[in-house]
């Protein structure tokens, strides 16, 4: 790992690592022994998948088993591994193997990486993400194996059984069945596994550390807490209200026995955290449920995770804040705990941006793209959010809407970390100078 050329900050060291990663992506995958017929997919296609891998989305242009070859699946692997992950937990791992000793610069990337407030163990941290990913995506994959050997061959069980629990701990969406996982509707063995794949990748590897090491609810951090509660309320949450909406639904659950319901439910609940699998045609769900998962789909994943969106925390913090200001109160407190103001305004910021971005992106898709409003914004928003849930529109994207899309997934990847770091970094050099004090007239 040598040392940046030019003083980059952190945050540009992150983003400029995703675009060589998905540059060199988009060459493999334009190549044609990547394709299933041997002819090269289109540049743009590539492109695209590339970037959706990379910012472990799943939104594709292509279907990803009847147009890549085997050659092509293992490059998106290898892509989704590297995003979920980070680049730079991948470069740290080859460092440790080899013994170099990793320098304070590398480490204030890898504190940027991994959504960090100091870069005091951030080393010991990147083992335990290996360590745990590994794990779990070992033991998802062994599991799905077993279920999948009842219905192929045994070899093409275990390399589905690795590629979907890879996709699913890493929040990416991608599958190799071209109706995402429909067909595993009423299987609880299947979608429990990969629920848990997909929940374990986004809750946050600091909290799973924080959880390792700690092995007490009274002894974790107000970080953990948070995160805990806050994924916790809106699985619960969403599964409850996503099968009241759609209870009576002809086209989604009204035909299915009771307890596929509440599977289907929970599954749908647990998917737009940024993982992207589907158990129900998204295009078939009523428009209240579609608003409701496209809020899921904002929030998105924890900080220090797999995922995207502007975060559990982020949204947790906007949410305690609103709530002290109706009660009438100055400090906001949770958990016994007092929220810094500065910690506030980053919320509110990082959402502010990002909803302007999804709303920006959505009125220069509905002047590009022949879709109504509400597909659109959906696929913005899952976009952003690296989810990868669509309602049919991804395939049928102009270039321009497949290059507004990919730039989106980048951005929802790498840029609410970067607008954090910048927020941060400019709170914390508080001028000696300060103006009078004068209220304006809100609300």
């Amino acid at each position: 790992m040598r040392e940046w050329p030019f003083r980059l900050r952190p945050p540009q060291v992150l983003a400029l690592g995703f675009v060589v990663v998905i540059a060199t992506g988009t060459l493999l995958l334009s190549l044609p022994v990547a394709s299933e017929n041997g002819q090269p997919v289109v540049l743009i296609d590539a492109l695209f998948t590339a970037t959706s891998a990379t910012a472990v989305t799943g939104l594709i242009t292509v279907d990803t088993q009847t147009t890549y070859s085997l050659f092509g699946e293992l490059i998106i692997l290898a892509l989704i591994q590297t995003g979920g992950l980070g680049f730079m937990t991948l470069s740290t791992l080859v460092a440790l193997l080899i013994g170099k000793r990793i320098t304070l610069k590398e480490r204030l990337v890898i504190q940027e990486a991994m959504n960090q407030l100091s870069v005091e163990g951030v080393v010991r941290l990147i083992r335990y993400v290996l360590f745990f990913t590994f794990m779990a995506e070992g033991l998802g994959a062994v599991l799905l194996s077993i279920r999948f050997s009842s219905q192929m061959p045994l070899g093409q069980a275990v390399y589905f059984g690795i590629f979907h629990a890879v996709s699913a701990f890493c929040n990416a969406g991608f599958d190799l069945f071209s109706r995402s996982l429909v067909d595993y509707r009423g299987d609880w063995f299947v979608s429990l596994v990969i629920t848990s794949l997909i929940i374990s990748g986004g809750l946050g590897f600091s909290v799973v550390a924080d959880l390792y090491t700690k092995r007490s609810w009274q002894r974790l951090s107000l970080n953990s807490k948070l995160i805990i509660r806050t994924s916790l309320l809106l699985i619960i949450a969403a599964t409850v209200i996503i099968f009241i909406l759609e209870y009576n639904n002809s086209k989604s659950l009204a035909p299915l026995p009771l307890d596929e319901k509440i599977l289907a439910s929970y599954f749908q609940a647990v998917t737009p955290r940024t993982a992207g699998f589907n158990t129900l045609n998204i295009s078939d769900l009523r428009p209240a449920t579609l608003l409701f998962i496209i809020t899921l789909m904002f929030i998105g994943a924890s900080p220090g995770s797999t995922g995207g969106g502007i975060k559990t925390t982020t949204f947790a913090a906007i949410a305690v804040a609103v709530w002290t200001i109706i009660r009438g109160n100055y400090d906001i407190e949770i958990f016994g705990r007092r929220l810094p103001r500065g910690t506030v305004l980053k919320a509110l910021a990082i959402a502010a941006v990002s909803m302007l971005l999804v709303l920006t992106v959505t009125g220069v898709l509905l002047i590009t793209e022949q879709a109504e409003m509400q597909v659109v914004l959906f696929e913005a928003t899952s976009a952003f959010g690296t989810v990868g849930l669509s309602m049919g529109l991804t395939p049928h994207l102009s270039v321009i809407g497949k290059l507004l899309i990919a730039a989106t997934m980048f951005s929802g990847r790498v840029g609410p970390l970067t607008l954090a770091f910048a927020i941060a970094h400019r709170l914390g050099r508080q001028g000696l100078k300060h103006y009078p004090e004068e209220k304006i007239m809100v609300g």
